[in-house]
């Protein structure tokens, strides 16, 4: 086995969920996700000090818009949770840094996250 193989399967066993689950996002493109009762794009850019990464999501019932910006180094990873009622787990979204690959674990009833079609990266950032 080889040692990026080697690393993303023992990430994958420690975020318990098979690696085959996560989808790898290519940088400058925009990847929609649904967390719970918000949905949006998330996409990545390549920088001098990481990868920043952009995830803006929107509330169904709301129409509340949020923006998480954040800069994740190699095996670095980031966790967006949405707390549920009491006794119930929460759901997450986990965002990994593997190396030069960033994958996305989304919650197993989330539906795997899709490439929006044409859609540069700051069109979806707005930036």
């Amino acid at each position: 086995m080889t040692s990026m193989k080697l690393v993303a399967t023992s990430l994958a066993y420690l975020a318990g969920t098979a690696i085959a689950d996560a989808a790898e996002l290519v940088p400058g493109s925009a990847y929609s996700i649904r967390l719970s009762s918000f949905q949006g794009v998330v996409y990545h850019s390549i920088e001098p000090d990481g990868y920043r990464v952009v995830m803006t999501l929107a509330s169904d019932t709301e129409g509340s818009t949020i923006r998480l910006v954040f800069i994740l180094g190699p095996g670095q990873r980031a966790v967006i949770s949405v707390p549920q009622s009491v006794g119930q787990p929460s759901i997450d979204l986990e965002i990994i840094r593997n190396g030069d690959a960033l994958l996305v674990n989304e919650p197993e009833s989330a539906e795997r996250p899709t490439l929006v079609d044409d859609i540069q990266a700051h069109a979806a950032s707005g930036e």
